[in-house]
């Protein structure tokens, strides 16, 4: 792990998803976000999962947060970080690598 403090992991945490709770459950609903990501078994995508999760955090006190919260938002922060250096050109609005970061709480069009 690294040397950062709960606060850092979670400032960047609030820096990486920039959609709301709201947002993103009402996106999580949508057929293309349901089809994003890398599907395990015929199952639910990592990322969708992992955006349901974000949904929690994004609710959560920040004094209610556990050890466990803490990892996962690290993860976020990297997944959406390593995914944006990896930009297509041209329109983006209607990809899989947006709608794949969506999932993760990131708009890249916000």
């Amino acid at each position: 792990m690294s040397g950062k403090s709960a606060e850092e992991v979670r400032t960047e945490f609030d820096e990486a998803v920039n959609m709301t709770a709201g947002e993103l459950e009402k996106w999580l609903e949508t057929d293309e976000s349901k089809d994003a990501g890398q599907h395990e078994d015929g199952g639910e995508s990592v990322g969708h999962e992992s955006g349901r999760r974000i949904v929690d955090l994004l609710r959560t006190k920040k004094a209610d947060l556990s050890e466990d919260d803490e990892k996962h938002m690290r993860k976020v922060v990297g997944y959406v970080h390593r995914h944006m250096a990896q930009r297509p050109d041209g329109d983006v609005r209607e990809t899989t690598w947006r709608y794949s970061l969506m999932n993760w709480g990131h708009d890249p069009l916000k």
